[in-house]
């Protein structure tokens, strides 16, 4: 199925050009030293199904377009939904009046790093099958037949399936003169099985590992995912996790599989390397950093094993885009080369204020109606060009857990003290698995644990992994991200059973 798609018409006729011309007009006369336009259309698709039936059904759309000024070494931000020239202008003098009210608390002026003119680009994100063309009633029948297939299984009790669809479409424009035209869809289905314990013992659950991608309904359809395989397995991987015994706190070796490793990657990773939140400005939602500033090219982040990128340019993943919400084209770069902290995230006037050279393109708002702010592109961990496939680091450990898929996590306002647990641990005795245990959680300090890598397996094993759901900023953005990463070994990490730690 191709992949190579346009901008949908319906987007296309909106009034962008108009608009932006009229708003940076009036920008211009007013004497901003920057400003930029965005027209903005979001659509979304949320299906719910219970034990095969529907359970809940939504369809939502905003349209929108905003203007962020630089006036006098201040920001100023408006944003209105009334799509005329004249509304445009208006929205202009409007964040051109902010940028001078704001004036007077700023500590700092306002620059922006430099960045090439792109005049008319246009970018469409890769995907075969657009989600939004496909009937409801198609999308509710493949998720009721996975349902009655899973509930016909023996120990399946109960079965959530989901589907949830996004396509962003974005027009931006400044005064240097780019204009670029974007379009991206991404998807993310979710399979949950339920088993209840005879005799009032409790209830498991069990969620299908695939992760939420940057492509369309073909994803359900098998193309990036088995999921006639996935599926088959669940029944069986429930059944085993309500009879597992519960883990016997302590120290382990730990081979944590990419289904997991991603959000620890996302959580002590990515969002300690977010620039803003190390310098102390992304301070109130969820803190700052323990990485800051003055340690980069220094700090010791883990074994030099370690090579993290920043990517907005990976195929199919959630941050990938062609350019960001100020005009920057997509690029990678280094994060931590080594194990050693060499970079961070930017956007235009964090590059400028710290003295790098140019934005790698990490400015993004959610909604026309919101100011951009840094956020986290594709933070990666690459996997080592000949290393082991995940049977053989489990083969190398003789005593120790083997962690599969996402679940719970916590992690301090500094990203550094966390723990997390996943979908299913597994005992490792001398290099085999040995059966589910449960309750068990993971527990250490970033650079400690980091630090404690000992094997990294080859590309044979790299998945890219992520979530719809980063929050960032006040007011709250979400935005989606993807993490890609190979299994790996982490030696003499910290077991917590979450049943004792709960005084259960």
């Amino acid at each position: 199925m191709t992949e190579t798609h346009d901008v949908d018409p319906e987007f296309l006729a909106l009034p962008h050009r108009q608009l932006a011309d009229a708003a940076l007009t009036r920008c211009r006369e007013l004497g901003a030293e920057n400003a930029d336009v965005r027209v903005e259309r979001h659509g979304s698709q949320l299906l719910r199904l219970r034990d095969g039936r529907l359970e809940g059904s939504s369809d939502s759309q905003d349209t929108g377009f905003s203007v962020r000024v630089v006036h006098d070494g201040s920001w100023g931000f408006a944003a209105a939904v009334d799509l005329s020239p004249e509304e445009a202008a208006r929205t202009a003098e409007r964040a051109v009046e902010m940028a001078r009210l704001s004036r007077p608390l700023s500590t700092e002026r306002v620059v922006l790093s430099d960045e090439p003119v792109y005049a008319d680009a246009t970018y469409v994100s890769a995907y075969a099958v657009d989600p939004f063309t496909v009937s409801e009633a198609d999308k509710v029948a493949l998720l009721a037949e996975w349902s009655e297939r899973l509930l016909a299984a023996d120990g399946v009790d109960h079965v959530d399936a989901s589907s949830y669809a996004i396509k962003e479409q974005s027009f931006y424009a400044d005064l240097a003169g780019t204009r670029t035209t974007q379009q991206r869809v991404r998807i993310e289905p979710e399979v949950t099985v339920v088993g209840i314990a005879p005799n009032g013992g409790g209830f498991e659950t069990m969620r299908t590992l695939a992760p939420p991608v940057g492509r369309g309904w073909e994803y359900l359809l098998g193309t990036g995912w088995d999921w006639q395989g996935e599926l088959a397995e669940l029944p069986e991987l429930l059944r085993e996790r309500l009879l597992a015994p519960s883990v016997e706190a302590g120290t382990y070796d730990l081979v944590v599989d990419p289904t997991n490793l991603w959000l620890t990657i996302h959580e002590s990773v990515g969002h300690a390397t977010e620039l803003d939140r190390a310098l102390g400005y992304e301070a109130n939602y969820a803190g700052t950093s323990f990485a800051t500033f003055d340690q980069l090219g220094t700090l010791r982040y883990g074994s030099e094993l370690m090579h993290v990128t920043g990517d907005r340019t990976t195929p199919h993943g959630l941050s990938t885009v062609g350019y960001d919400d100020e005009g920057v084209a997509a690029q990678q770069w280094d994060l931590i080369k080594d194990g050693v902290l060499v970079g961070y995230q930017l956007d235009r006037s964090m590059a400028r204020l710290k003295g790098f050279d140019r934005s790698n393109g990490c400015a993004y708002a959610d909604s026309a109606l919101h100011v951009p702010v840094q956020r986290m592109p594709n933070v990666s961990l690459q996997p080592a060009a000949n290393g082991p496939s995940t049977g053989e680091l489990i083969a190398g450990v003789d005593d120790g857990l083997y962690v599969v898929g996402d679940k719970s996590w916590s992690i301090d306002m500094q990203r550094y003290n966390f723990q997390f647990t996943g979908q299913r641990f597994y005992r490792i005795r001398g290099g085999r698995l040995a059966g589910q245990v449960k309750d068990a959680a993971y527990q250490a300090t970033t650079t400690d644990f980091w630090g404690s890598m000992k094997g990294l397996g080859g590309p044979q094993t790299y998945l890219l992994g992520g979530a719809f759901n980063c929050g960032k900023a006040q007011p709250g953005q979400v935005a989606a991200v993807s993490h890609g990463c190979p299994a790996a070994l982490f030696q003499g990490i910290n077991i917590l059973n979450t049943v004792q730690e709960a005084g259960r």
